[in-house]
């Protein structure tokens, strides 16, 4: 039985996964360590199940487009005292194939059974369908 779960989030104003990937650059640069890292108000229950080889999933633009994984979380404390979870994250960015996802607030767990498969080595989004036409077809169902 595998026991790892996945998260998955919305990427706030990213376009593309390539404006997600030059984000997590630039603010790579200030971390301690020169990995990515979300920062978020909760503490996932489940942390030893996502470190165990559990991955964050993008949803960029409606649909799912890729994933990271999960090294571990760090604890924060914002300028306002609060805690806070950092997910700090592999920077090496899988594209997956496209999974349309209606918005959603906040992080929610995945299973690896609900989470679209990786795109082949050196696929891009612009070798599956053209995203109008993948949304059509999750929209009636056939994707």
């Amino acid at each position: 039985m595998d026991n790892t779960i996945n998260l998955i989030k919305l990427s706030v104003g990213s376009e593309s996964v390539e404006t997600l990937t030059a984000w997590q650059e630039m603010r790579r640069a200030q971390s301690p360590d020169d990995l990515p890292r979300h920062v978020t108000r909760m503490w996932p229950k489940r942390e030893v199940e996502i470190v165990a080889g559990g991955s964050i999933y993008w949803v960029i633009k409606g649909a799912i487009q890729c994933r990271q994984r999960i090294l571990r979380f760090d604890e924060v404390i914002g300028e306002d005292g609060i805690r806070r979870c950092a997910f700090v994250l592999d920077p090496e960015i899988h594209r997956t194939q496209s999974a349309l996802r209606r918005p959603f607030q906040g992080w929610r767990y995945l299973k690896p059974e609900d989470s679209p498969p990786d795109l082949r080595e050196g696929a891009s989004a612009e070798d599956s369908l053209p995203p109008e036409l993948n949304q059509a077809l999750a929209e009636i169902g056939v994707l």
